[in-house]
């Protein structure tokens, strides 16, 4: 897949909430996934190869809630980089309280594999 390819997957895959089939599929073992703060039980806002991306994953499912939403993009940028740009509503689990939030996510691809995602965000 070339990069355009990669980047309209990680879309589609967010757009129809299979980012797990996505992880297994397009994410290299060592890629680095990097928040724009430490998530809550993490002492680091970075996690470091595809089992602790799983992980995040799968808190973020179920803590939260997606409720509606947007993605914007692709952005390429080179032959090795993409952004998208997600808006959403979400919702706390716990709470029930309404987050929206806008996102701006830049992919860096290595050897065809997703290699490292960094996450911008407001909430």
């Amino acid at each position: 897949m070339d990069l355009k390819e990669i980047a309209l997957a990680v879309k589609k895959a967010n757009a129809d909430n299979t980012t797990g089939q996505l992880l297994d599929a397009l994410y290299a073992e060592d890629c680095v996934s990097v928040e724009a703060a430490c998530m809550p039980g993490n002492d680091s806002a970075e996690t470091v190869g595809l089992d602790g991306i799983r992980a995040k994953h799968a808190w973020w499912e179920a803590e939260m809630e997606f409720l509606s939403g947007s993605i914007e993009g692709p952005h390429l940028h080179g032959d090795d980089r993409f952004a998208l740009v997600f808006k959403s509503l979400i919702r706390e689990k716990a709470s029930g309280t309404e987050i929206p939030m806008e996102e701006v996510a830049i992919y860096t691809v290595r050897d065809g594999k997703i290699a490292r995602e960094e996450f911008f965000y407001t909430m």
